[in-house]
């Protein structure tokens, strides 16, 4: 399943979690917010690693960036050490 633009959720999300990193911040303070449609791109992915993806207390991660599924019309990787620039 490719989204819109031809790419998969999965590589544009790995480039956004990568540039952060490389900005200097943890995945630890990222967070991705996603529409329900990418939310489920990434869950049926038959190409995505096993271990890029899971599932634990409830929570999605992504690379280890935990994922909010719903409430935005567009999909967006938070940073959240940004949050106070």
């Amino acid at each position: 399943m490719r989204s819109s633009r031809g790419v998969s959720a999965a590589l544009r999300f790995r480039a956004e979690i990568e540039k952060a990193e490389a900005d200097g911040v943890s995945r630890g303070d990222m967070s991705l917010h996603l529409t329900l449609g990418d939310a489920t791109e990434l869950k049926r992915d038959r190409t995505l690693p096993i271990s890029d993806i899971s599932f634990a207390d409830g929570t999605m991660r992504y690379l280890g960036v935990e994922i909010v599924q719903g409430g935005v019309s567009a999909s967006v990787l938070n940073r959240v050490a940004d949050s106070g620039r």
